[in-house]
């Protein structure tokens, strides 16, 4: 674990002087006048849409009340007669958010002289909260003393450091903290919340250590760390990768009298599983056991979430069962995790299973997991499974949206049905249902692929009758039917209004554009199309597809000594060749050569390469290709297939795998 020094009383200060270099705000500077602060507040609330900016000449003008309303209220102790009343309207214009009506009463009250309650100005800190008027509430802890005759404590002083926070600005929350307690005139002493809700703020912004540094600065100034103190390190901890330091501080905290509750251990199985540590994150589970913590529906769906995404589905299920078991009830949440994870390793029928499962325990089923298993059975070739599917939801009344019906649409494309998915968009339109560009673009797209490019063009001009915007999907979409049918003008003409319209070509658009110019013999243009791609933009990074076009393209023009030179980039940059790649060159070797090669020597040379650069799966890609081909690999090539296959990880794996076959 990292050493932890005890910090010094201005840790916050030294965070904001020089790791944060904070821009200076006045904290100094209120407006006194009624007439302005109600001008302030109405138009930080018109900017946000609550109302209409009316900036106030005179406050005794427009009373919302009359006096008679404060001579009826009793006499409270030592408070003027009314002032109940004023407590009441605070209360009652905070809580309904009327800012223009709260304002004139503070006038009122200043204007008399009155004496306010800081739980008064509490009720309107959280009603600025609400409306984002962070600033506004900053002024008026300011002016608390000196126009409401109001003493500030952390009770109030907490109210406004949490405002700050929620609104996400942690830098100016922890400035605002520096101020208020390095001020000696305020007096105001930092309590356990206090520090609850700075070392949130530093967390949030990454510094940890300076968090942990509050953390021990707390029994220094007489604070008892709380549950949620421990949580929210914890969690911070655990967003910067030091696993081993925020589950020391579980121990830490027992030792120190505070308990953990399932939060405190969600915190650290939701750190964990996401940065791969099930077997930890299970031995905690066991632990909660220990210490007579039960687990709730929160921890199990974390670690079935953590499995489900390291593919271990069987495990997920069988945890599954194990909280049926611990009559800890599973929700949406549970089954939709399981059935969405089944899907992306395309065991979607596995996932109708759990689907049946769900309903038979009367859990309410909702649209995105039928869009997942209906999109799920399509990918793996079971239309009528999905059909079926989509009858029986809307046989139980469930009602499909954009998603579900989209998801459709998208699965009868894929199995070449696109006439019937057309029909299902007219009737998605007739119910009310909006089209978005996803599910164009998959109409789009099956009629591309079967043959009906017309109907495809068609689609995109109704996708601007219906007032769909278009996206970078569809564009691509558009350009990649167009080159495939040999139109490269349209194609060109699609690719400048794409452009003009500021959107960016991605990796799809830029390839289908290269493809098209090669079949049209103007290779030249396709590589410069090509070295604008070679840019730091991530979603236009040339793929193995775009590497072939172009490698296809100068081996038929017998450029060998070209291509060649495109692969070694294509390597530099960290793209591995496949089975096309090598069938290019074996046939270019073979038939554009004055003396043909077999190729056996370049994938040796190319395989010994890939192990070199510790890229071993694109190696044994290479070895499984000269298999096939009855080229035999060298000896040299072996060497290296054995020692990457030998490594004591990869022997253990295939051990472990072997018992895992043998007794499940």
């Amino acid at each position: 674990m990292r050493k932890w020094s005890l910090p010094h009383t201005k840790t916050l200060l030294t965070i904001t002087n020089s790791a944060m270099k904070m821009k200076a705000l006045s904290l100094t500077t209120f407006p006194s006048e009624c007439s302005h602060r109600l001008f302030s507040v109405h138009s930080a609330v018109s900017s946000n849409k609550h109302m209409e900016t009316e900036p106030q000449g005179n406050a005794k003008s427009e009373q919302p009340f009359s006096d008679e309303v404060f001579n009826s209220t009793p006499k409270l102790g030592s408070y003027q007669l009314g002032d109940s009343t004023f407590y009441s309207l605070i209360q009652h214009y905070a809580n309904s958010g009327d800012f223009k009506s709260l304002e004139m009463v503070l006038c009122r009250m200043r204007r008399e002289k009155r004496v306010a309650l800081e739980k008064s100005f509490i009720f309107i800190f959280k009603a600025y909260g609400k409306a984002h008027l962070v600033e506004e509430a900053v002024r008026l802890f300011h002016t608390m003393v000196d126009e409401f005759q109001c003493k500030r404590t952390v009770k109030s002083f907490n109210s406004v450091l949490n405002v700050i926070i929620q609104e996400g600005l942690y830098h100016r929350a922890l400035e605002f903290y520096n101020h208020i307690v390095n001020a000696k005139h305020m007096n105001i002493l930092p309590n356990t919340l206090t520090f609850n809700l700075v070392i949130k703020a530093v967390c949030r912004l990454g510094l940890v250590d300076n968090a942990i540094e509050l953390f021990r600065e707390m029994p220094v100034r007489n604070c008892e760390p709380d549950i949620y103190t421990y949580c929210t390190l914890m969690d911070g901890l655990c967003k910067e990768n030091r696993l081993d330091e925020a589950v020391l501080l579980l121990d830490e905290m027992q030792v120190d009298g505070c308990f953990p509750t399932p939060v405190t251990f969600n915190v650290l199985i939701n750190g964990l599983c996401k940065n791969g540590g099930l077997g930890r994150a299970a031995k905690l589970v066991d632990n909660m056991f220990l210490k007579g913590c039960l687990p709730n529906e929160v921890t199990y769906n974390t670690l079935i979430h953590g499995l489900c995404l390291k593919g271990d589905l069987d495990k997920a299920v069988s945890l599954l069962d194990r909280m049926v078991a611990s009559k800890c009830m599973p929700n949406e949440v549970t089954y939709g995790t399981i059935i969405n994870g089944l899907v992306k390793l395309g065991r979607a029928v596995d996932g109708a299973r759990v689907l049946m499962s769900m309903e038979e325990r009367k859990f309410h089923v909702n649209e995105y997991i039928y869009s997942t298993l209906i999109s799920g059975l399509f990918k793996e070739g079971k239309a009528e499974d999905a059909m079926k599917l989509w009858k029986q939801m809307m046989e139980k009344g469930c009602k499909p949206n954009t998603v579900v019906y989209s998801a459709l649409i998208d699965g009868l494309c894929r199995v070449g049905k696109p006439d019937e998915a057309e029909e299902i968009l007219s009737e998605m339109i007739n119910n009310g249902c909006a089209a978005n560009a996803f599910t164009y673009s998959s109409l789009m797209k099956g009629f591309f692929e079967s043959g009906k490019g017309h109907k495809a063009v068609e689609i995109w001009k109704d996708m601007a009758k219906n007032n769909c915007v278009y996206n970078e999907v569809c564009y691509s979409v558009l350009i990649h039917g167009l080159c495939e049918d040999g139109k490269l003008r349209e194609a060109r003409m699609v690719w400048t209004q794409m452009l003009s319209r500021g959107y960016k070509p991605d990796v799809v658009a830029y390839s289908s554009m290269i493809h098209g110019l090669c079949n049209a013999g103007s290779l030249e243009e396709a590589l410069k199309l090509f070295n604008e791609m070679l840019c730091p933009e991530p979603k236009s990074q040339p793929d193995v597809f775009t590497y072939n076009i172009l490698l296809n393209a100068l081996c038929k023009q017998s450029n060998i000594s070209h291509s060649i030179d495109l692969l070694n980039s294509m390597m530099d940059r960290g793209c591995d060749p496949d089975l096309v790649t090598c069938n290019i060159f074996l046939t270019a070797l073979k038939e554009k050569l004055e003396t043909p090669q077999d190729g056996t020597d370049f994938l040796n040379e190319l395989a010994i390469r890939l192990f070199k650069r510790q890229r071993t799966s694109g190696g044994f890609k290479i070895v499984e290709v000269m298999l096939q081909k009855f080229l035999p690999p060298k000896t040299s090539t072996w060497e290296r297939v054995v020692q990457e296959l030998c490594r004591p990880k990869r022997i253990q794996a295939a051990i472990n795998k072997c018992w895992s076959n043998l007794y499940g």
